[in-house]
């Protein structure tokens, strides 16, 4: 029952950047440009994920 379970702020972020690389994957073969900003944006949220761990 998972129906009241808060997620952490790491898995936000996860989940964040999971988002970011399949829209990246997808924007590759079509935008290039855009591409590369979702690749960005998600090294940023990878680094701050290492960092809450860290």
């Amino acid at each position: 029952m998972g129906l009241f379970k808060r997620t952490s702020p790491t898995e936000k972020l996860q989940k964040k950047y999971e988002k970011l690389m399949a829209d990246w994957h997808r924007l590759s073969t079509v935008n290039r440009a855009e591409s590369d900003k979702k690749y960005a944006e998600a090294q940023e949220v990878l680094a701050k994920i290492e960092q809450l761990q860290a």
